[in-house]
This record gives C-alpha cells, sequence and structure tokens, in this order.
C-alpha cells in the first residue's frame, strides 16, 4: 500500500551552492535535505504535514563565496529560474518557496510559476507582508552595508517604504575575498547556543532596541538567511527586557505564506504576471 499523497508538496530552492574545496562555506551543499537547510531544528515544526523536497541551489557563477553584493544576487537569481521551471513542469509540487534572505530572482520565478498556477515564495516578501498583519510598521535587523542595500532594494521593489522603519545593521559581513571573516557567523551561532549570548546577539538585541525606540517599529525582521538564527534568542531577550514586539525570520514566514495560498487555492495574479498573449488587456496602468 502506497502512503498518501499529503495536501502541501513543496520544493523548497536555496539561493546558491557553493564549489568544495572553498574557504567561505557557512551550510552544507550535499548530504540529507535536512543538513542543506539552515536551523533546521528551529525549522522542522513548520515542516509538519508538508511533503517537502529541497534543492541544494544551482552552482554560483559570481564567484565561490555567499552573496552579498547586486551584482551577485542578480546572477543566483537568474541561475535559479531554471530550477523553478524544470519543477513546476514536472507536476510533483503545488508550491515553490525560494530561501535566501535577499529573494534572488523571486519576482521572475512567479512569473514562471504563475503559467503553471503554483504560487512561489520567498523570504523577505513573506516576512515584510507578514509584518505587515501585526504591527504599523517594521524595522529590518541585518547583517552587512552591501546586504543593507539589497534590502533597501526591496523595500522599493514591494512598496513597503510606508511600512519600514528602518534598515538596521549589526555589522557581521558573510565570509568572502579581499576581507578577513575576523567575527564568523557561525562562531556567533555557536556561542549563542552554547552560552545563551554573543556580540552578534548582542548587537541584535541593541539595533532592535534602537528601531523600536527610535525609528517606531512595531515587528522585528531579519534580513540574511546566515542570521535567521537569531530569531528565538533575539525573541526572548527583547521579552526579557520588556519589548513585546514579534521577531520574524524568512524561512518559517515564506513556509506559511506557501500554505496559506495552497489552502486558497490561488497563486500570483495573471494581471501582475500576464503571458505574451494575454486574452484580456488593459489600456492604461495607473499607480
Amino acid at each position: 500500500m502506497t502512503a498518501p499523497t499529503l495536501k502541501y508538496r513543496f520544493l523548497l530552492i536555496n539561493a546558491f551552492s557553493l564549489a568544495p574545496g572553498n574557504d567561505f562555506q557557512m551550510r552544507s551543499f550535499t548530504g540529507p535535505k535536512e543538513t542543506q537547510l539552515y536551523n533546521y531544528q528551529d525549522v522542522k515544526p513548520f515542516l509538519e504535514g508538508i511533503e517537502w523536497d529541497l534543492h541544494p541551489g544551482a552552482p554560483t557563477t559570481h564567484g565561490n563565496f555567499p552573496v552579498t553584493t547586486r551584482e551577485a544576487f542578480m546572477s543566483v537569481g537568474n541561475n535559479r529560474l531554471p530550477l523553478v521551471r524544470e519543477a513546476c513542469q514536472s507536476g510533483k509540487y503545488n508550491a515553490i518557496v525560494l530561501l535566501g534572505g535577499g529573494d534572488p530572482g523571486y519576482l521572475e520565478a512567479r512569473e514562471i510559476g504563475h503559467q503553471h498556477r503554483i504560487p512561489v515564495t520567498a523570504c523577505a516578501h513573506s516576512q515584510m507582508h507578514t509584518a505587515g498583519l501585526l504591527g504599523n510598521k517594521f524595522s529590518i535587523v541585518d547583517i552587512a552595508e552591501t546586504h543593507n542595500m539589497q534590502m533597501y532594494h526591496l523595500v522599493l521593489q514591494y512598496r513597503m517604504t510606508e511600512r519600514c522603519a528602518s534598515i538596521r545593521n549589526v555589522n557581521f559581513p558573510l565570509p568572502g575575498p579581499g576581507h578577513a571573516n575576523e567575527r564568523p557567523i557561525q562562531v556567533e551561532r555557536d556561542r549563542t547556543v552554547q552560552s545563551g549570548t554573543s556580540d552578534m546577539l548582542d548587537a541584535a538585541v541593541q539595533e532592535s532596541i534602537a528601531a523600536i525606540e527610535e525609528d517606531g517599529a512595531e515587528v522585528i525582521v531579519l534580513g540574511c538567511s546566515a542570521a535567521y538564527w537569531l530569531q528565538p534568542f533575539l525573541q526572548k531577550r527583547l521579552r526579557e527586557i520588556g519589548w513585546d514586539v514579534p521577531v520574524l525570520e524568512g524561512f518559517r514566514c515564506a513556509l506559511s505564506v506557501a500554505k496559506t495560498l495552497v489552502d486558497l487555492g490561488v497563486d500570483a495574479s495573471g494581471l501582475a504576471y500576464p503571458p505574451e498573449h494575454p486574452a484580456k488587456w488593459r489600456r492604461k496602468k495607473v499607480f
């Protein structure tokens, strides 16, 4: 007897994979799918009831290091579009979840998904919209200057300028060529897990408080997926201080939004993502 097909059949696609032997690896790109998913133990409860596969991400073409610049985001976004198309054409999945804090290739992937009536979600987009359900304004706590500007670009692109109070920078850059990785994020994560504190967590707490007190934020959103591990620790610290403010991270938001869209039986609007020859067309687009 075959096992029943679950209601949710998702493909999770990592933003990229690095070639073996590089000096900048922050997660596994091979092996069991659970080992290739950042913070799997935190995300695991949100995967219950989902039949899911994970793609490690297309090999990078911008260089053998993580993504921070706009050039790199465009490169990895373009590289994973064929993965989205192949997944949609396979008939195996009823939603695609794009992993990675900077949403590379997301809008283009949604266009592909709509051609197959399959919803596509991404981390920053899902966080920002979820934040809008929880408070009037949100602030993004992010890792470094170049990544901040990708998040800034997404705030503009997603028309969230009236909702986003600020982008706050803890200055823990991703590893890459040309600069010393003096404060590795993985080390900060391990310190926090072992002792409950670290410099990166302290910086995130400080910037979150500033976002609340100075910028008017009522919800905190985490920027880079390499910092999503902060969520439970940052939430706990803020509540201990007395700030009753939700802290969001992208994987759980993107999974939850994907489930909601499957439940509703909808995907992206055909007016936002029209085919080359739509059955109906509009004479005028207004803002």
